[in-house]
């Protein structure tokens, strides 16, 4: 069994103070022996629709920033690992990415994932802001697990996450800022526990809650059941999670393994 940390937090506008609210949760996850600690997306700082895409760019960072640098020394010094976001700089004007970023125990960044859905529905513009990635980030190696790097709208796309799972993932982490709205939250946990069952994966999917956001930051194993629902408190959660139950789980219910790839075809009409 891994213990695994979620942070359910309300980003402010500033983001010293979220930086300084981060730092704390990394150390709150270490001392209830935490291997993993999870973050919503946009833990850098809550944005409204008012605020312009050059305001944004300003606020944004290169990975190697002082944002980034400050979480991967608080993550050393704790010996943790780390998953969080950031608006990171692009090379489009007025552009910036949102990515996640996964952090050793020795304080280096092992990998980063550049959201690649944008979220152009129902009634937001994400593409306003922000610049899509370009590419799904193969599955790294943690103290978990084997892992896929997801980011919030991605989960309403199946073809990403089986694409993780068929490449080896264990576990789909997912910082997310979900929208409240009809129905929402009733997307949110249906897609969530959807995509643990049909990938036989646990699926890590922590929220940013307040402001506009809906919070029920969710841990969901391979069988659907869900381990960890943070409603509306804001805080930290921790939950154990472990490989074997993914096993187990793949080889009674061999979804990946009983698919016909040999047919999937877009058909010609």
């Amino acid at each position: 069994m891994t213990k695994i940390a979620v942070v359910q937090m309300r980003a402010a506008t500033d983001k010293k103070n979220n930086l300084k609210k981060i730092l704390r949760y990394i150390s709150q996850a270490a001392r209830r022996d935490a291997k993993l600690c999870t973050f919503p997306e946009f833990m850098m700082c809550y944005t409204s629709s008012s605020q312009s895409a050059i305001d944004l760019v300003n606020t944004a960072e290169k990975i190697n920033g002082e944002f980034v640098s400050s979480i991967s020394e608080e993550a050393k010094k704790n010996s943790i690992q780390v998953i969080g976001t950031l608006y990171e700089k692009s090379p489009k004007p007025n552009r910036v990415y949102d990515t996640s970023f996964l952090i050793g125990k020795n304080g280096k960044v092992i990998t980063t994932y550049r959201k690649i859905h944008l979220y152009d529905a129902l009634g937001f513009k994400e593409s306003s802001k922000l610049y899509p990635g370009s590419s799904i980030v193969k599955p790294v190696k943690t103290s978990a697990g084997k892992m896929g790097m997801m980011i919030c709208y991605d989960l309403r796309f199946p073809e990403m996450s089986r694409m993780l799972a068929s490449s080896g993932s264990e576990i789909l982490v997912v910082p997310s800022a979900w929208v409240k709205g009809k129905m929402k939250e009733e997307h949110w946990i249906t897609i969530n526990k959807t995509r643990a069952i049909e990938n036989g994966c646990y699926v890590i999917s922590p929220d940013q809650v307040g402001n506009i956001y809906c919070g029920r930051s969710l841990v969901v194993d391979p069988y659907g059941k869900i381990l960890l629902d943070m409603k509306k408190k804001e805080g930290i959660g921790v939950v154990d999670i472990s490989l074997d139950e993914v096993k187990q789980v793949r080889q009674k219910l061999p979804l990946l393994q009983n698919r016909r790839t040999d047919v999937y075809t877009n058909l010609k009409i």
